[in-house]
């Protein structure tokens, strides 16, 4: 094989790899889709949902105390798999804002 064959096969070979590895880690690291939530305040609860995505959810909750030198009340759920429900009880202060993280 003479030099010109042996860089051009050296070059593919390096690009498939390159190209193999790059697809592995955008399908593996896919952050969670199709997020919502919901606050439930009959029962105290707030809960996120994820559709898709092969990551984790969690819904976050701001909520300030009635008592003004108590300040912010920051309420988290646990960390869940896209595809479930991650839930967690919220107190009966007032709510300031609400989000589905994810990672």
């Amino acid at each position: 094989m003479n030099a010109r064959k042996r860089v051009s096969a050296a070059c593919a070979t390096a690009l498939l790899t390159a190209a193999m590895v790059t697809g592995a880690a955008s399908s593996a690291s896919a952050a969670p889709i199709g997020c919502s939530y919901e606050v439930n305040t009959s029962t105290l609860t707030a809960s996120s949902y994820c559709s898709g995505g092969t990551g984790e959810h969690r819904v976050f909750v701001l909520q300030k105390h009635f008592l003004a030198e108590v300040g912010y009340i920051p309420i988290y759920s646990d960390w869940a798999p896209a595809g479930t429900v991650s839930s967690t009880h919220i107190t009966a202060h007032q709510i300031i804002s609400v989000q589905v993280q994810t990672r």
